[in-house]
């Protein structure tokens, strides 16, 4: 059975980010804003609450945690500095959802992706839950 931690990595991120932005570590600059303020929103349209993702196929699941993975690398592609730093952190959390497949293989090989369980794509879920609420505060810092 995989062990993941994309919860625990994530919430440890948030909390490192919370931390800075409260002892004046990290002082988001106003592009730092409105960055994080369009990730937040870029995630927010790829997942959404529990109960809405859930009903979904594991095939869409997974589109939209890739998709979610799309919208950190495009962010992380446009800043520098601890906001970057944030990004780089959030997307190698998520990184297992790069071996994911939903299809089954019929014959040959997958390319070492593997099958993720329901609860696997219930935790990357919740990760990025994590990350929309981090970006949010981080968006709201002045």
């Amino acid at each position: 059975m995989r062990r993941m931690n994309m919860r625990r990595i994530v919430a440890v991120l948030a909390e490192e980010a919370e931390q800075q932005i409260q002892d004046q570590v990290w002082q988001p600059a106003l592009g730092d804003h409105a960055l994080a303020r369009e990730a937040e929103v870029g995630l927010r349209g790829a997942v959404a609450e529990r109960e809405v993702q859930e009903a979904l196929p594991q095939i869409k699941r997974l589109e939209h945690l890739r998709e979610s993975l799309a919208v950190l690398a495009v962010s992380l592609a446009r800043t520098h500095g601890r906001l970057a730093w944030f990004l780089s952190g959030a997307i190698e959390a998520l990184e297992p959802v790069l071996r994911w497949r939903a299809l089954p293989a019929d014959r040959g090989g997958t390319f070492g992706t593997v099958l993720p369980t329901p609860e696997e794509y219930t935790e990357a879920e919740d990760a990025v839950r994590r990350l929309q609420d981090a970006l949010a505060q981080i968006s709201r810092v002045s």
